[in-house]
């Protein structure tokens, strides 16, 4: 049985994101850049095919796999452990607005936000297992084959950094931004360690 390479993209860019704010579980939809960046995903599908897509069950990501779907005619597989982590208080808000309000606990998380996360978060290193299963039980759905898998900034990042055995609290140093539908090449083995191949790569030049 052969290593799966896993083609793994940040969803498109939200009203949230496009103003740095936190949106883990809230549902918040595509721009329309998000969505000119989905259509930019699916043509770079169209010319570099993939065996099968799997999506985070957010309707960001199925949004932004839509376009790959259609062009390869693929149905989407909706994984619910690759949805983003919850964000706690930091949901819809940005870093800097906790910061003016609790300036030591957003000093915290910023030396080390694994071990800090935001109140009534999601414990990072729980995220970081359940993302890393994940990622593992596709590659050994599709041995051998390339796959498509839209998900999230925070959760990608610390699923890397579980899989190449980075520690967790240093995710946002390592990675510090996964930009909206690049794709970072990763091959998983069949032992289930993997090696990353690309990183941060746009799907098409100069997408914003």
């Amino acid at each position: 049985m052969s290593a799966t390479a896993l083609l793994l993209a940040r969803h498109g860019q939200t009203v949230w994101h496009g103003e740095n704010r936190y949106a883990g579980v809230s549902d918040i939809g595509l721009t329309d850049t998000g969505r000119a960046q989905a259509e930019a995903l699916g043509r770079w599908a169209a010319a570099h095919p993939v065996d099968a897509i799997w999506t985070s069950p957010r309707s960001r990501a199925i949004a932004t796999a839509e376009p790959a779907c259609r062009a390869l005619h693929l149905t989407p597989h909706r994984e619910p452990a690759l949805a983003e982590c919850d964000f706690g208080v930091l949901e819809g808000r940005t870093l800097a607005e906790f910061a003016a309000e609790h300036p030591h606990h957003a000093k915290a998380f910023r030396a080390d936000p694994a071990a800090n996360p935001f109140p009534g978060a999601e414990d990072p290193v729980a995220a970081a297992a359940r993302g890393t299963a994940a990622l593992r039980r596709i590659a050994a759905a599709h041995p051998g084959e390339r796959v498509l898998v839209v998900a999230h900034n925070t959760l990608l990042r610390l699923v890397l950094c579980s899989l190449l055995s980075i520690p967790l609290g240093d995710y946002r140093r390592v990675f510090p931004k996964l930009r909206n539908t690049a794709l970072s090449e990763l091959r998983v083995n069949t032992d289930g360690s993997a090696a990353l191949l690309s990183l941060n790569v746009p799907c098409e030049p100069d997408l914003p």
